[in-house]
């Protein structure tokens, strides 16, 4: 095959991959999973793909694509170019993000001073996720049916003093995932400015039914309150974070920690946290609002994290939807979604916030992400750079906030 031939099925490839990004596949299936990690890795390294795709385009014109007026070749080109400027807005959109996630935030600070903008520079290694100044330790929290559970402990290496701690509960749709891969972003950045971070292991489906995921999340709260002290840690302000099936089991046991049937074992234990930041999570699996357009969640659900049909076990569904659970003294929740989610509609976000701050007395702040997938915090993108900042941001904002309220309690 022609060097201009290679060149057309680069444009063909590239104009496929930038318009996926902006136009992803919303019917579940494993069509949704394809567009899903296409657009998911063309929109946050967008400027990584045009360069690549430059470099190649430059090879076969060198190689002679565009010889003797070659009508595949000028084909490709074209393509190109209209792939191009596509790829750029969504390098420059990245920067939306920004605007999003200070509007979400300005309902808890005051006059914020200027941040430095995010760069190419700072995402040039997207995959360079370690921190020289943090140190990650894995223990053993639990055990069930001779299944060890894990927790990977991030913190820094000075160990400060009075450490703020984060619980963080990876996703994978509660069937998969691996929390050695996940939010290290997020885990690296908190532990270097002196959190403890904990990210758990929990059970999986198939071999696991729910409530099982639910109460190894509750029981690595009660682990890391009563451990943390080892690395700096501070049990008296806990906060609790996941994606995706880690945020459903983040908010849900944000909202429930005094439901005693849903720590067997651990009954007396204090699971209550101070904040929950759950990203592009499930809150109600009984498609209440009919933000499901397909039937994809439930058949997860019956066939494989749950067991039975909603018809059949409506109660449980109910029980495991963290919109059922609404409460005036729920903690301070800052929900994050991007609004082109292949996996989980934005709307879940949307429909669980309206509900919280119907009833919450604390805070309850909702940031949709400008063109963002699932996942796209997961590795260091500009997008995923600004979020992070903003969730740091948000949980120094509690603490402050609960810190100011305990001086005044003592001063009374």
């Amino acid at each position: 095959m022609s060097a201009a031939w290679y060149l057309l099925g680069l444009g063909a490839l590239s104009l496929l991959l930038s318009l996926n990004a902006r136009f992803p596949v919303q019917r579940f299936g494993s069509l949704s999973l394809v567009s899903f990690f296409g657009g998911w890795l063309t929109t946050e390294l967008a400027l990584h793909h045009l360069l690549v795709q430059v470099g190649l385009a430059g090879a076969l014109i060198y190689l002679g694509a565009l010889r003797d007026f070659s009508a595949p070749g000028y084909a490709g080109a074209l393509l190109l170019i209209v792939s191009w400027a596509q790829l750029m807005r969504l390098h420059r959109r990245a920067a939306l993000a920004e605007l999003a996630l200070d509007s979400a935030l300005a309902t808890l600070r005051g006059q914020r001073g200027s941040q430095r903008q995010v760069g190419f520079g700072d995402v040039l290694r997207p995959f360079s996720l370690r921190h020289k100044d943090v140190s990650v330790e894995r223990r053993e929290y639990a055990v069930h049916g001779g299944k060890k559970l894990h927790a990977h402990v991030y913190f820094r290496k000075d160990r400060p003093k009075n450490a703020p701690v984060l619980v963080f509960a990876h996703g994978g749709g509660w069937v998969v995932g691996f929390k050695r891969f996940q939010a290290l972003p997020m885990l690296n950045q908190l532990a270097a400015q002196g959190w403890v971070c904990v990210s758990l292991d929990y059970r999986l489906a198939p071999r696991a039914t729910f409530p099982d995921p639910l109460v190894d999340v509750k029981r690595g709260i009660a682990w890391a309150k009563r451990h943390a002290s080892e690395w700096g840690g501070d049990p008296g302000f806990v906060a609790l974070s996941g994606n995706s099936a880690g945020a459903h089991l983040a908010a849900l046991a944000a909202l429930t920690w005094d439901r005693p049937e849903l720590q067997p074992g651990f009954e007396a234990e204090d699971t209550r946290v101070s904040a929950c930041i759950p990203f592009y999570g499930v809150f109600d699996l009984l498609n209440s609002k009919g933000q499901w357009r397909h039937s994809g969640m439930q058949d997860l659900m019956r066939f494989l994290v749950i067991k039975e049909s909603l018809d059949k076990a409506r109660d449980r569904y109910e029980l495991m939807s963290p919109i059922t659970h609404v409460r005036e003294d729920a903690p301070p929740f800052f929900v994050i979604h991007g609004d082109v989610d292949s996996l989980v509609p934005t709307s879940e976000s949307r429909h669980f916030c309206e509900a919280l701050r119907q009833v919450s007395s604390a805070p309850v702040l909702y940031a949709e992400i400008p063109d963002a997938q699932h996942a796209f915090e997961i590795f260091k993108s500009i997008r995923g750079v600004y979020t992070v900042r903003a969730a740091a941001e948000f949980l120094e904002l509690v603490r402050s906030g609960q810190n100011a309220l305990e001086q005044g309690a003592r001063a009374a």
